[in-house]
């Protein structure tokens, strides 16, 4: 298994029977993603809400790709009027594509989309649980402040082996929050995401990753965009 991230809360994730995965692909207008969208593959492709810096290129690399795309359902209406083979889903929802199990959990977080003419209802904005062939879970949480479902749910119930955590602020969870997020989801490795790529979320990941471990049993790996993660 490789987690490439490509900057923001993009991600490439490639599983032991080659499947590529594709969360959030912001690729194109993303000034921290160092790979071309050309020549990114795509299997599925994971849309966590409607905004235009997550649902990016989802819709080209769809249609280049004749890739499936999970969503909500307001989203995969939409998607499915442009002719995209799409699945909708809603939280708490399991679909099995290409032997992947994923769930769709809650995240608290706006989800219109605000990249369409005008700004269109976007029904709400979630994260996923991935269980690859493996049996190993990820957690890919999309833009969200901290909740209680985290340890509720994601922990209890899911209990994911590797959590893709927004530490950006202003918009999503800060540091603080996200090493509490850290000790209620116990994790064994944190990836950080959603900072840097803009000004207004500028953060430190190694304070993160300094706050994480020595407070916890998790691992936290920083990786440059571009940077893969494997097991």
């Amino acid at each position: 298994m490789r987690i490439r991230w490509l900057g923001h809360s993009a991600f490439h994730i490639s599983t032991d029977t080659d499947i590529n995965i594709l969360i959030d692909p912001f690729m194109r207008n993303n000034p921290a993603c160092p790979v071309n969208a050309e020549d990114v593959k795509a299997d599925i492709i994971c849309v966590t809400h409607g905004h235009k810096d997550h649902f990016g290129d989802a819709v080209e690399l769809a249609q280049r790709n004749s890739a499936l795309v999970v969503c909500n359902h307001e989203h995969s209406v939409y998607l499915s009027q442009l002719g995209l083979e799409t699945s909708g889903m809603n939280m708490g929802g399991t679909i099995e594509e290409a032997g992947i199990k994923i769930t769709m959990v809650n995240a608290i977080h706006s989800s219109d989309m605000d990249f369409i003419e005008g700004i269109g209802p976007g029904g709400s904005s979630s994260g996923y649980i991935l269980e690859l062939e493996n049996e190993r879970k990820i957690y890919h949480s999309g833009d969200t402040g901290i909740f209680g479902d985290m340890k509720t749910v994601i922990n209890d119930i899911y209990r994911p082996h590797i959590a893709l955590l927004p530490i950006g602020d202003r918009y999503t969870m800060g540091i603080t929050e996200a090493c509490i997020a850290a000790k209620w989801i116990e994790p064994e490795v944190i990836i950080p995401m959603h900072y840097n790529t803009f000004p207004v979320i500028e953060q430190d990941p190694y304070q993160f990753k300094d706050m994480v471990e020595k407070t916890t049993e998790t691992k936290v790996a920083v990786l440059k965009p571009g940077e893969t993660y494997q097991e």
